[in-house]
């Protein structure tokens, strides 16, 4: 069973959601990555989405588009991002998996970015811009290296293709709130409810997490009613960019409000800090 699998199961058991969270490798800096990525192990994560930086990523909204710049700016490869990987795996042993677009995973390419990955200490892969029609070598490639490979839902992906997506998916099936970009405003209207609770009827093969649009503790337990747990990515970047810019902040005190962060946004807080967190959405 993989690390992936324990951890849902062991959420499960507790009738405990899920928490992923998604940071940009090389932002704000390649030397604040892996102790942002601790910060968010001691807030309670249950498993860590780390974005290879790409100058397309054609689902992200401005935050993380900004942050994959700026990890670009510092030349930020794909083999530094799997370097991370192995510095962060050296002292936790939460489940991790890459997020990013498949170019430059093709120019890596797709067996020697799987052998490399896994190797790492990667447990997954997210690639929102391959769909499942396209995905049988990486899926055998992902497969002979244990990796697990996410796909995507939307809310306008019909009944049919979910079930489809359940099928060849695996570690989790990733509900995509709005048919629109990461740090996009939630739906104010009963669709999102109506599409989550449709999906969770479908997906009988994987945990179902939801993502995009969550801001606070009370937008993740909100969406994820029909679901097995929630993602914050966008949310995420903006405080971490608003820590980082301020220059009265020592290194400690910043990765204290990113750990701060992560576990109001799991298990709530007190109204004090709810104050704290990014009003931009994930």
């Amino acid at each position: 069973m993989s690390r992936l699998d324990k951890t849902f199961e062991t959420l499960q058991a507790r009738d405990e959601k899920a928490m992923g969270l998604f940071l940009t490798d090389g932002f704000p800096h390649p030397d604040a990555t892996v102790p942002i990525l601790h910060a968010l192990d001691r807030g309670g994560v249950d498993f860590i989405e780390l974005g290879m930086p790409f100058s397309d990523p054609l689902a992200e909204g401005r935050p993380i588009q900004r942050a994959s710049a700026q990890a670009l700016s510092h030349d930020v490869t794909l083999s530094d991002t799997l370097q991370t990987v192995e510095a962060y795996r050296r002292e936790s042993d939460t489940p991790l998996l890459l997020m990013g677009y498949v170019n430059p995973v093709m120019a890596y390419g797709i067996d020697d970015f799987c052998r490399d990955a896994a190797a790492a200490g990667v447990d997954g892969l997210i690639l929102p811009d391959l769909p499942p029609e396209e995905s049988v070598h990486l899926r055998g490639a992902a497969a002979t290296y244990d990796l697990d490979l996410v796909f995507l839902i939307a809310p306008n992906t019909d009944d049919e293709r979910i079930a489809a997506v359940d099928e060849q998916a695996t570690g989790f099936v990733y509900a995509v709130s709005v048919t629109g970009l990461t740090g996009s405003d939630l739906d104010e209207t009963p669709t999102v409810d109506e599409y989550l609770q449709r999906a969770r009827g479908l997906v009988q093969q994987n945990p179902l997490l939801v993502g995009f649009g969550i801001k606070s503790h009370e937008d993740a337990m909100q969406l994820s009613t029909h679901t097995d747990g929630f993602i914050v990515g966008s949310a995420l970047i903006n405080r971490i960019s608003a820590l980082w810019d301020d220059a009265t902040l020592s290194d400690t005190e910043r990765l204290d409000a990113v750990e701060s962060f992560a576990r109001h946004l799991k298990k709530g807080s007190p109204s004090s800090e709810t104050t704290a967190a990014s009003p931009t959405s994930a």
